[in-house]
């Protein structure tokens, strides 16, 4: 049972039927593409206006459904994690739920909070600064003096806080070029009525290459069964897409995994991880952005290189099996663009001369792109999607920039 209807739940179901050959059943509000016309799942619409607690009725009454089966619930987005681990005690009953408790949650899906244990821990994180609304309807309220050099990031602490906001220009990660325009956004988040927390970070210099992904399965023992990281080649660059890996190549670091394992570690971690960090290259360190408490919208990466992440998943949750620890090495071009727009806006020469070779060894992943549900309907909205790609890059990033902005 899987939540939502973007292709990072589609390569969830696509990965559950490459290990098992079985169906899952997708709930999200609307059909979208990614899931739509899909011969590997059934879709059960909930209607957009649906509330949390609409949510957790139906899943009760689904699982009522399918008496006998042990049913796995997975969700691919903050703010469904969040609605799934506070419904916890009416779910558990009737559903595995690999996820986090509730105060573990909290305290690392918070950019804020995962900075600061970050720190204790050795591991480099940006310079930061926490600007804190919840004062914001009090009339003394002001807000705190940033002294970070521009231009800097600045972006919610928590993106289930910031979910439900709306105001015009609303982005999920700004780039702040001077102290008015860093002045203009605390006043339209508080006329917004934001009240969580916003963190300031220095601009780590670099485009899209310096970014590496990880991802990560701690079993329900406490042991790291599952370590994948990956090159980030280019992220999407739409208002709320941008940071999401467009292109990457898998590639083993174990520097930067050894960093990714002391956080989980340390802190008790289980379930999923999904960490965004840079390399920064004024002297190759690895700064680490944020952990997802979830497995990622760019989950098929893992599954792609070889290491089906369901797998690990179901041995631990379903089969109560320990499962020998795997660290990915294998390297595959993780790709949801054309070749040629990828390689516009790749400059390395070594980095492109990469992407051409795993493009000829065919070496090459598409979550959608799946020959056991190739339905022509499928296959057409595949190629729509990647040429929408091109219009997306024409209108929110048409030229490669040394920063990625």
């Amino acid at each position: 049972m899987i939540l939502g209807a973007d292709i990072g739940v589609y390569a969830l179901a696509r990965s559950f039927h490459e290990a098992y050959g079985v169906r899952s059943i997708v709930v999200s509000g609307a059909a979208l593409g990614p899931v739509a016309r899909s011969r590997i799942l059934d879709n059960v619409l909930l209607g957009p206006a649906a509330s949390p607690e609409d949510l957790v009725d139906r899943l009760v009454t689904l699982a009522g459904e399918l008496p006998g089966r042990r049913l796995v619930l997975l969700a691919n987005s903050d703010w469904l994690v969040r609605v799934v681990v506070r419904h916890r005690v009416r779910l558990e009953p009737h559903y595995v739920v690999p996820f986090l408790d509730e105060a573990l949650l909290d305290r690392i899906s918070d950019k804020a909070t995962f900075a600061e244990i970050c720190t204790g821990l050795g591991i480099d994180v940006p310079r930061t600064v926490v600007q804190d609304f919840s004062g914001a309807g009090e009339d003394d309220w002001r807000p705190r003096p940033v002294d970070v050099a521009y231009p800097l990031i600045a972006k919610a602490a928590s993106s289930a806080d910031y979910q439900d906001v709306h105001f015009p220009g609303k982005k999920k990660v700004f780039e702040i070029s001077t102290s008015a325009e860093l002045d203009a956004l605390w006043t339209a988040l508080a006329g917004a009525g934001f009240r969580g927390r916003f963190v300031v970070q220095e601009l780590i210099p670099g485009d899209d290459t310096q970014m590496r992904s990880i991802t990560a399965y701690v079993d329900s023992r406490g042991e790291l069964t599952l370590m994948c990281s990956a090159h980030v080649l280019l992220e999407e660059h739409t208002p709320s897409g941008l940071g999401n890996p467009a292109a990457m190549i898998t590639q083993r670091v174990d520097a930067m995994l050894e960093q990714a394992r002391r956080f989980l570690t340390s802190t008790g971690y289980v379930g999923f991880a999904n960490f965004d960090v840079k390399v920064d290259p004024r002297d190759g360190s690895f700064r680490f952005f944020e952990v997802n408490p979830r497995i990622g919208r760019n989950n098929y990466y893992v599954t792609a290189a070889g290491a089906n992440p369901m797998r690990f998943l179901v041995e631990d949750r379903v089969q109560g099996r320990a499962v020998e620890p795997v660290v990915v090495d294998r390297e595959i071009l993780y790709s949801i663009l054309p070749h040629r727009l990828l390689l516009r806006y790749v400059l390395d020469p070594a980095l492109r001369a990469r992407v051409r070779t795993l493009v000829r060894a065919g070496a090459v992943a598409h979550p959608l792109r799946y020959r056991g549900d190739g339905s022509v309907a499928r296959r057409a909205y595949v190629l729509a999607a990647m040429l929408n790609q091109v219009r997306k890059f024409r209108t929110y990033y048409p030229e490669p920039t040394q920063t990625g902005f």
